[in-house]
């Protein structure tokens, strides 16, 4: 029998959502294992003087306990 458990992660970039999506799974791989999946459930941006200067996705992870 398998456990899993969802966490939500926050993760940004200035270079844009896949950028900030892969540096936020990475991130957390670090203190959990297996990470089996990601849902984006929302993304947005900040924009300065007209420009978008950074990119941000919110998500939740699902990893199976040991």
């Amino acid at each position: 029998m398998s456990v899993a458990k969802t966490i939500e992660v926050t993760a940004s970039s200035k270079k844009g959502f896949e950028d900030a999506l892969k540096q936020g799974i990475a991130k957390a791989a670090e203190s959990l294992e297996n990470i089996t999946g990601a849902w984006v459930m929302d993304q947005s941006v900040k924009v300065n003087k007209g420009k978008i200067t950074e990119y941000t996705v919110r998500m939740k992870l699902t990893f199976v306990l040991k």
